[in-house]
């Protein structure tokens, strides 16, 4: 039986990358879960997260042999995950991904398992964390924050967690709903109805 895909999304400086390595040491030992890298054209100790870095033509290589499941373009990158999830989800294992915000359209038309979860912060919040940062200007901040609206219920319905406070606080609901996906069924908001698992198979 396939299991979910949870795909999580966010803005630049939501705090994805914190909260998706706070689930992953969470569930370490949670033998029904795993985190999928993504391949990035990116160095390895660009910083963030945990990532495979590949060379622009290794990506190009991988991506004409269909070694990926998925792959987009972002800010410069090119980025990826590979193939193994479908052999993951194949064998009932839920799988967490670190998707993007334009590609999720795609990603669901390809996998119905898929669940997103959007990470969310205010503006104020997400703005003190880019200047925070300090990788952009003060315009690029504000360009930034004028790309990054609160999508979550106009794009696709979804599981929001708001990550404007400790991350210990949205990183227990991010492990929550992980685990919960885990099971039989897997509770989303929106209608107040539980997706059962033999619902989303249907549609495979």
């Amino acid at each position: 039986m396939r299991a979910r895909l949870i795909y999580v999304v966010g803005a630049s400086g939501s705090g994805k990358d914190s909260l998706m390595a706070y689930a992953r040491n969470s569930l370490a030992n949670a033998g029904q879960v795993v985190f999928a890298h993504r391949y990035i054209t990116r160095a390895a100790d660009a910083g963030g997260e945990n990532h495979v870095a590949l060379t622009p033509d290794e990506f190009e290589s991988r991506r004409r042999a269909g070694l990926l499941a998925m792959h987009w373009q972002s800010h410069g990158y090119a980025y990826g995950i590979g193939i193994e999830i479908n052999q993951w989800l194949a064998k009932g294992i839920t799988v967490v991904v670190n998707g993007s915000r334009q590609y999720l359209e795609t990603a669901a038309q390809r996998y119905c398992e898929l669940l997103p979860v959007w990470i969310e912060v205010t503006p104020a919040v997400l703005r003190a964390r880019l200047l925070a940062r300090g990788r952009e200007t003060a315009t690029e901040i504000e360009q930034r924050l004028a790309r990054a609206p609160q999508t979550a219920l106009t794009v696709r319905p979804g599981k929001v967690i708001h990550n404007d406070g400790e991350l210990a606080v949205a990183g227990d609901a991010l492990v929550d709903f992980i685990r919960g996906c885990c099971g039989a069924t897997c509770a989303m908001p929106g209608d107040g109805q539980k997706i059962e698992r033999s619902a989303v198979m249907r549609c495979a």
